[in-house]
């Protein structure tokens, strides 16, 4: 009930002096209350006071605005000294060694972790194939190091041993649903991931991750280079796409009713790669025959493609 709550009050009150734009004295009162039953008034009262107050101030501690100028503005992403040495797959394999030994939550642990990613960044596929086969080991817990820093890696080698291993059935079904969330963040994606990551849409065991986390990479693709429909591993996905529409979107049963919405989704992620589709998710939303939810889900995947590609084909349909 509510007379049995505990209720807490609080109050904090602070006086500073100011002088010379230095902070020469600060005297502060807290008072906190627990009332336990409001009815019968009764509880428990602390009050706090505390005083700082300005001894000294030393000359060379004052601040120098000569310092600014080994200041800079920047954003607040992790800077890390960019390594010059080259970087082996033995080190790589100690690395993960230590992860393993050290306490899972230490500093220590981050530290390492952020070292594997940044030096995993500097190896070619077939160092990273060789560290799989030394390195693939499950520490304490079940952790695997190697398979939790993949994902941050985000270079092309990276992302093509990343699905290798799920072609080949390595990694738990968790983990490549984490890989394949991780594909949308690569800040730079190239065309070599795109093609190598095709071919998974192909297959009858691809999740709703593969689909939106491959298109998303596309995405994210063209809008650094705008004339990625030229791309062949850009139309490689589009046309893999393409073949699950069929020209209309016709659906059997409510489970191909799933998967159609589910490459509709796709499509529409992929942005101004799915240019070349408009046709088709035209048909898709015409046809009246077709369910309610596949028609809106063809309208929906316009949403990326250029206006004057989409506004153009509805028109002409119209009419």
């Amino acid at each position: 009930s509510q007379s049995e709550q505990q209720i807490l009050s609080s109050q904090l009150e602070c006086v500073q002096s100011i002088r010379d734009g230095i902070l020469e004295e600060a005297k502060c009162t807290e008072s906190d209350r627990v009332t336990l039953s409001p009815q019968q008034g009764s509880g428990a009262e602390t009050q706090t006071q505390s005083a700082l107050k300005l001894l000294q101030v030393e000359t060379e501690t004052l601040y120098n605005k000569g310092d600014s100028e080994d200041l800079y503005i920047t954003n607040i992403l992790y800077e890390r000294e960019v390594t010059k040495r080259e970087v082996t797959g033995a080190e790589v394999t100690e690395l993960v060694w230590k992860l393993c030994l050290a306490h899972s939550a230490s500093y220590e642990t981050a530290d390492l972790f952020v070292t594997l990613v940044f030096e995993l960044r500097h190896l070619s596929l077939e160092a990273l194939r060789a560290l799989w086969q030394r390195s693939s080991f499950k520490c304490r817990d079940n952790w695997q190091p190697l398979i939790d820093a993949l994902p941050s890696c985000a270079t092309e080698a990276c992302v093509v041993l990343m699905k290798e291993l799920i072609a080949s059935g390595e990694v738990e079904e968790d983990k490549v649903e984490y890989f394949f969330w991780s594909f949308t963040f690569i800040p730079n994606p190239t065309s070599g991931m795109i093609e190598s990551l095709a071919p998974l849409l192909k297959s009858p065991r691809a999740s709703q991750s593969c689909f939106l986390g491959v298109t998303a990479l596309v995405h994210r693709f063209c809008s650094i280079h705008s004339s990625c429909g030229v791309v062949p591993a850009v139309q490689s996905v589009m046309r893999t796409l393409g073949k699950f529409l069929g020209g209309n979107c016709t659906v059997q049963d409510s489970e191909h009713l799933s998967k159609m919405q589910l490459v509709l989704k796709a499509i529409g992620n992929a942005g101004l790669a799915a240019a070349s589709l408009a046709p088709a998710l035209n048909s898709c939303a015409a046809l009246k025959s077709h369910p309610v939810e596949i028609r809106l889900a063809a309208i929906q995947a316009f949403r990326r493609i250029p206006c004057s590609v989409r506004v153009s084909d509805l028109l002409s349909q119209e009419t």
